[in-house]
C-alpha cells in the first residue's frame, strides 16, 4: 500500500503511467478539467486509448482529432455553449472511433461502482428508452427483494484516472472544491491516478465543502498552474469563453486542427 503520492512533472507521470491500449480517464465537471495533461497525452503519441468522460468537450475533441483514441465511453458530447465537436464527429462518421454511449446516471453509477470495488451498479435510469437496445454495457436485472425490473451497468475497469484540483501539500493530500463531478471516484475506481493542481502548498486549509483525496489513493501530483485552461478553477481563474468559441473553427477544418497540432 502507497504511504504517499509522489510529486513529478507532469510529463513524466504520463511517460510513466499511461501506456498505449489503456482505459483512461479525464474527469471535471465544468471546471477543473484536465486539459494540460489531456494535451501532454497527446505529445507523447499516446495510442489505442479508450477514452472515458461523463461530458467529453474540447480536450476530447484534441484527442480523437490527434488519433490518440481507439474508443469512447461517454453520456454526452459537445463544445459547451458553442456546438458540435467536429473532430470527434469526423472520426466517428469515418469509422475510425468506436463508441460507448450512456445516459449520465448510468455513467456516474459505472464510476461509483468502480470506486466501491464492485462488479457493477444498479438503477431505473434507463427504463423506457432504447439505450439499451444499442449498447452492450446495459443489461436488465430483477431485484430479488421486489421482483422489480431495474438495469445494470458494469464498473467502469479504469487503468488510469487524471483530475485536476486546485491544490496538494507536499505529501501528496489532494484538495478540490465548487462544482464537483466524478473526480474523486475516477481516482478511487482507477489502478493509477494523475493528479494535477495549480498549487502545491506546505499544508491544506479548511475550506466548506471541499474534497480530500488522502495521498495514499493517489499516485502520481503534479504542479501545472492554469491546467485547467480554458475551463475554470474556482478562485484561481475564469472560463475563457472566447477560447470555446475559436475552437469551433479550428476543429471544423482539418487544416487549421493541423497547424493547432503541430504548434501544440
Amino acid at each position: 500500500m502507497r504511504t504517499h503520492a509522489e510529486i513529478s512533472s507532469l510529463t513524466d507521470a504520463v511517460a510513466d503511467l499511461v501506456r498505449d491500449g489503456d482505459t483512461v480517464a479525464l474527469e471535471g465537471f465544468t471546471h477543473l478539467i484536465p486539459v494540460a495533461a489531456g494535451q501532454e497525452l497527446i505529445r507523447q503519441r499516446k495510442r489505442d486509448l479508450t477514452l472515458v468522460r461523463m461530458t467529453p468537450d474540447i480536450v476530447y475533441d484534441q484527442l480523437i482529432g490527434a488519433g490518440c483514441a481507439r474508443k469512447l465511453i461517454f453520456s454526452w458530447g459537445g463544445n459547451p455553449g458553442v456546438g458540435s465537436l467536429h473532430r470527434f464527429r469526423a472520426a466517428v462518421q469515418a469509422g475510425e472511433l468506436e463508441i460507448e454511449e450512456h445516459s449520465h446516471a448510468g455513467m456516474a453509477n459505472r464510476y461509483a461502482a468502480a470506486a466501491s470495488g464492485l462488479p457493477f451498479a444498479v438503477l431505473r435510469g434507463y427504463n423506457g428508452t432504447s439505450l439499451p437496445d444499442h449498447t452492450d454495457t446495459i443489461k436488465p436485472i430483477t431485484c430479488p427483494f421486489t421482483g422489480e425490473q431495474l438495469t445494470a451497468v458494469p464498473a467502469l475497469d479504469l487503468d488510469v484516472g487524471i483530475i485536476h484540483a486546485q491544490r496538494a501539500d507536499r505529501q501528496g493530500n489532494v484538495q478540490l472544491w465548487g462544482q464537483t463531478g466524478v473526480q474523486k471516484e475516477t481516482v478511487l475506481g482507477a489502478r493509477r491516478s494523475i493528479v494535477t493542481v495549480e498549487e502545491i502548498v506546505d499544508e491544506l486549509d479548511d475550506k466548506p465543502y471541499s474534497v480530500v483525496l488522502p495521498r495514499w489513493v493517489v499516485t502520481r501530483v503534479c504542479e501545472v498552474p492554469g491546467g485547467a485552461k480554458p475551463s475554470y478553477a474556482q478562485d484561481y481563474y475564469d472560463r475563457d469563453n472566447d477560447a470555446y468559441k475559436a475552437w469551433d473553427a479550428t476543429s471544423r477544418d482539418e487544416a487549421e486542427f493541423d497547424k493547432w497540432l503541430e504548434a501544440l
